[in-house]
């Protein structure tokens, strides 16, 4: 009777000449290469707060002016991504910077007023916005209520005796327009004789003209 070898029950594998050993110092290599490049921009992130902790402070203040429905406070902001107000400040000027100066220009940009701030649009491309919302034959004021509203932005608070005062005309009607179409706000009311109503301007009367806040306003000419 013959002698049989046994059967080998493991496959060869290739010889790459390599041990483990040298896989893991290979790792380690690659690893201690990548965490050696050095970082284009300075971020901060969440690092002491508990809501999103590796999350770049910038992006997020972004995204919730992105979800805001309106107009909202550093301190709204702040509360929301348990931050410092001071940080939530500093970021909004970075956001705003990054809008202004962006090339080619971005389609967003960040508006400021009465210690609000919110997200709007570019202003030149109100003209697409308006087709694509369908607000073309509602957006356009008469030349009333433009006049109204020149006044309110460069005078506000103001009330409706004194925007008469500078029309020459009576301003009822216009203002109670303007108020229905939330371009014009009561913000209180005058210590004059009848505390007449003073009226401001509203944020969306600012994204009607283009501005950013009220500093974007041209200087007043009073020469006749």
């Amino acid at each position: 009777m013959s002698d049989s070898n046994p059967i080998e029950t493991t496959q060869d594998q290739p010889d790459t000449g390599l041990t483990t050993s040298d896989v893991t110092g290979a790792e380690s290599l690659d690893a201690a290469r990548v965490s050696s490049v050095p970082s284009t921009r300075q971020t901060q992130t969440f690092e002491t707060s508990p809501v999103l902790p590796a999350i770049d402070l910038l992006t997020v203040l972004e995204a919730l002016l992105f979800v805001a429905p309106g107009a909202v406070s550093p301190a709204q902001l702040a509360a929301a991504m348990e931050v410092p107000p001071a940080d939530v400040e500093r970021s909004l000027d970075e956001l705003d910077h990054l809008y202004q100066k962006s090339t080619p220009p971005r389609g967003l940009r960040l508006q400021r007023y009465r210690g609000r701030v919110q997200l709007i649009t570019l202003p030149a491309a109100a003209p697409a916005v308006e087709r694509f919302l369908g607000l073309e034959a509602s957006s356009r004021l008469s030349r009333a209520a433009l006049e109204t509203l020149a006044i309110i932005l460069y005078r506000q608070p103001v009330t409706r005796p004194q925007i008469d005062l500078v029309r020459g005309v009576n301003s009822d009607y216009v203002l109670k327009s303007l108020l229905l179409k939330g371009l014009v706000q009561e913000v209180g009311r005058a210590e004059a004789p009848g505390r007449p109503i003073l009226y401001s301007a509203t944020p969306e009367c600012l994204q009607y003209f283009g501005l950013a806040s009220l500093s974007d306003l041209p200087p007043l000419n009073l020469e006749v």
